[in-house]
């Protein structure tokens, strides 16, 4: 979820669940494309966290809360087939009460992140307010994601990692990914010094004792506007996908989609032109399409472990409509040099 740098004051757009942000000088331009097929039904969602269905299982997307509904908790939307979207309530009605004394003033969550493992699905999520890195991620479980099952309870987990005004990176948007030896990493952040990345203990899902915070990714330059952090495992390489730029200002927002890959997953991360994240690198796969601008807060996912085939992401103005956020989820084409582009 866009919006929580130190410095900038918090503004809040009409209709908008996040910040305003100022856009970097060095803003990279948006690819062209075809556009992706319409979606249809319930898909106001901000920072969405996509299960990608197939052979007969439903799509699930998670997304940023809103204030006004369910105390401002997770929300959930269903899909038979990908297109067509329905919301399903959130996952609990009101915020554990821990939240509010470790975070005082928080109203919503952002940017939650599903990860399932062993028929176990771990749902992580941010808690913050604007403009502060005082911020925490949690962690919720549950044995299934159909509502409608007997044994369907998002299980209260408690903190996973948190961040204080003093430090010098922000704990939100979590991306989890497993490595080739199966061990679970947690990368995040939101401005202040880029994106950083823990070691998991598993199957508690939080940090190993002593796990150091690694930097994966830096934009170098104020107000460094990078965030939302999402990391593939494919072939030889992984693949970190991140946002750039100015979220949640409506059709005015300069949101947009870049990645880099490295042979570990603990980086180096490196753009198509060789040139480092770390060192302000990244290749810009989605920016805006005519009156659908700015992409971010993306997750991959694919059905029956297909890898990053598809990509979930925010939108502002598609369709022609009010420039509110909407989903779009399209198929990533994965090219013969193992780079990813959008099909539409």
């Amino acid at each position: 979820m866009a919006g929580r740098i130190p410095r900038l004051a918090a503004v809040l757009t009409a209709g908008l669940l996040t910040l305003a942000l100022a856009p970097a000088a060095n803003a990279a331009p948006a690819p062209t494309g075809p556009k992706p097929h319409r979606l249809s039904g319930d898909v106001r969602v901000h920072d969405p966290a996509l299960v990608a269905g197939g052979g007969g299982d439903d799509w699930y997307v998670f997304g940023t809360g809103d204030p006004a509904v369910s105390d401002g908790n997770i929300q959930i939307r269903s899909s038979r087939n990908g297109r067509e979207w329905t919301y399903e309530g959130a996952v609990w009605e009101e915020k554990p009460a821990w939240l509010s004394e470790e975070i005082p003033g928080v109203t919503n969550l952002w940017a939650p992140e599903i990860h399932e493992d062993d028929g176990t699905y771990y749902l992580y999520y941010s808690a913050s307010t604007f403009g502060s890195n005082r911020s925490l991620i949690g962690l919720a479980t549950n044995t299934t994601l159909d509502p409608d099952d007997p044994s369907y309870e998002w299980v209260d987990r408690g903190k996973v990692f948190e961040t204080h005004s003093g430090d010098d990176y922000n704990a939100i948007d979590p991306g989890i990914v497993a490595d080739a030896d199966g061990t679970r990493w947690m990368a995040f952040g939101s401005y202040w010094s880029g994106i950083r990345m823990v070691r998991l203990d598993w199957p508690s899902g939080k940090p190993a004792s002593g796990a150091e915070v690694l930097h994966l990714a830096d934009r170098q330059e104020p107000p460094n506007a990078i965030e939302a952090p999402y990391i593939v495992h494919r072939g030889d390489h992984y693949y970190l996908f991140v946002s750039f730029d100015a979220c949640c200002q409506g059709t005015d927002s300069t949101y947009k989609i870049a990645v880099g890959r490295s042979e570990s997953v603990t980086g180096p991360y490196i753009d198509r032109d060789g040139v480092p994240l770390l060192e302000g690198g990244g290749t810009v796969i989605l920016a805006d399409r005519g009156s659908d601008v700015a992409a971010g807060g993306q997750s991959l996912s694919g059905p029956q472990g297909r890898h990053g085939e598809f990509i979930a992401y925010h939108t502002y103005g598609p369709y022609g409509t009010d420039g509110d956020f909407k989903l779009g989820v399209e198929r990533v084409r994965w090219g013969a040099d193992g780079w990813p582009a959008l099909s539409g």
